[in-house]
């Protein structure tokens, strides 16, 4: 039978809560489960321009490699937040299934690991955190085992609400856009908008990854938006968008809404979650603060809105 109920409007409930000393030995973790299992997209997809072979996407249980190629096979991991549980399954049937829960890098490491062996996954991944001054090797950390399943899902349940919004800015532009996805290296949900015009060779500098990783992703000038949740040295999950190259004067643009501000620090816009999620409408507040900022990029960098925008004419 068709449904006859109707899928109520978002609301500020709909944006749970995200402090971060409420979750940070969780978050440590997490990461850097992310990033073995997003290693194993590395090596198993092929380059696509700016890297979008390896980001995850938020799913309707938690976040997914999507299906990767695996010789004749697919292959598929999520990290299922609802069971609390690592699906790994392949398009023959095969599938393996490791708990998600308080245990040390290095265990994670070994058991999934011996879950892709089992499968007879050929993916040889470099097991070093990437983008993290803190590069102990997968096999050898065991500094990292804190899990709380009920604060990951929550972290979850922000990145729903932050890709529904950021796919509602992302529709709005005619040109060349990333999908919305979730970088596992910086832990962060982004999308990001091109003007087809070439960049400067990107400065590099970002903690274990090679300059040439970094001007390859910012090859081509960008507007880049997204939400990051924090972490030791800047607590505060925010959304964010910066330019790159950056524009002059885009830091003095004036942004919506009024809680959003230019950090120099970071060279980006920020817009904190919580100012976000306790606005009277946060959806409304966060895309404010996304158009507002492309708009900064885009005038100040002298881009094609008229071309470029779905309207036909500058978003505002």
């Amino acid at each position: 039978m068709p449904r006859t109920d109707v899928d109520p409007e978002p609301t500020a409930a709909d944006w749970p809560p995200l402090p971060y000393a409420e979750w940070a030995d969780t978050r440590e973790t997490l990461q850097r489960w992310t990033q073995i299992v997003g290693k194993t997209r590395l090596a198993l997809e092929p380059m696509v321009n700016h890297w979008w072979q390896v980001p995850f996407y938020v799913s309707a249980r938690g976040l997914t490699t999507s299906a990767m190629p695996c010789g004749a096979r697919s292959l598929e991991v999520e990290f299922d937040f609802l069971a609390q549980q690592l699906e790994i399954r392949a398009s023959d049937g095969g599938r393996r299934a490791l708990p998600l829960a308080a245990r040390s890098v290095a265990d994670f490491y070994a058991e999934y690991e011996s879950a892709l062996a089992a499968l007879g996954v050929p993916a040889h991944i470099w097991p070093v955190p990437v983008e993290m001054a803190d590069a102990l090797p997968f096999a050898e950390d065991r500094e990292h085992a804190a899990y709380d399943p009920e604060a990951a899902q929550r972290f979850w349940r922000v990145l729903i609400q932050a890709d529904r919004v950021l796919r509602a800015f992302r529709a709005r532009f005619l040109g060349k856009s990333s999908p919305v996805h979730f970088f596992w290296g910086g832990f962060d949900l982004a999308v990001t908008r091109f003007s087809g015009r070439p960049a400067p060779p990107h400065p590099g500098g970002i903690p274990n990854v090679g300059d040439w990783v970094m001007r390859e992703a910012y090859s081509h000038e960008v507007s880049s938006a997204g939400f990051w949740p924090g972490n030791a040295q800047s607590p505060a999950a925010a959304f964010y968008s910066y330019a790159y190259p950056t524009p002059p004067g885009f830091g003095e643009a004036p942004v919506r809404p009024a809680a959003a501000f230019w950090s120099s620090e970071m060279g980006e816009f920020l817009l904190p979650y919580e100012a976000a999620r306790t606005a009277p409408d946060p959806d409304a507040a966060i895309l404010g603060f996304l158009e507002s900022t492309y708009e900064a990029a885009a005038d100040r960098a002298h881009w094609d809105r008229l071309a470029l925008e779905r309207s036909g004419h500058p978003a505002s």
